[in-house]
């Protein structure tokens, strides 16, 4: 029998604001190396921010649910002068975040 994922938590947030800006600045660097520098990357990175930044202050730290919470909103975003959409951005946060926990993306050890 296969065994379920387990769900990944991340500590409590001391300084939301603080996390939302290095979120904002990794994964703008991150959205100008996956393709080519664009405006709207600055934005984009901006708003992930922005919604990563409130679900931590509502006490959200369980990773799925922070996906989950910016996949949705970011559905109302125009991506049509962009590469990526609201899952690119979503997984790309994600991995961010594993990556900063010292987990490895690929295998989830």
């Amino acid at each position: 029998m296969t065994e379920p994922i387990r769900s990944i938590t991340l500590p409590p947030s001391k300084n939301p604001q603080q996390e939302g800006e290095w979120l904002r600045e990794s994964l703008l660097r991150w959205l100008d190396t996956e393709f080519i520098p664009e405006a709207v990357n600055q934005i984009i990175a901006q708003r992930a921010a922005q919604i990563f930044v409130r679900q931590r202050m509502e006490g959200e730290n369980d990773l799925g649910s922070l996906v989950i919470a910016i996949v949705t909103e970011m559905q109302a975003f125009d991506f049509s002068k962009s590469f990526y959409g609201e899952f690119a951005i979503a997984n790309a946060v994600s991995d961010l975040l594993l990556e900063s926990l010292g987990i490895d993306k690929c295998c989830g050890e």
